[in-house]
């Protein structure tokens, strides 16, 4: 939970984000998909605790994909590639 205060000095309090466990595999896979597409932005300019947001939920949403998806799809090729 995370907390802000507005102008008046007055705290609000607010969750960020569905647990990860209740959302559909579609959303699952959007929420991961647009944390992946502001990854480099978060880093390279957003303030700590965004970026500190976007860790813990990158690790929630992370961890519950790989609860679903112990045996997910891997591409043999790329376990070939030189990198």
């Amino acid at each position: 939970m995370m907390e802000a205060r507005l102008e008046e000095g007055a705290m609000v309090s607010f969750d960020i984000g569905i647990d990860p466990a209740g959302l559909a595999d579609d959303d699952l896979f959007r929420e991961l998909a647009s944390l992946y597409r502001t990854r480099l932005q978060t880093l390279r300019h957003g303030p700590d605790a965004a970026l500190e947001n976007h860790f813990k939920r990158t690790a929630e949403l992370e961890t519950e994909y790989m609860a679903r998806k112990p045996g997910r799809e891997v591409d043999p090729d790329r376990l070939t590639q030189d990198f």
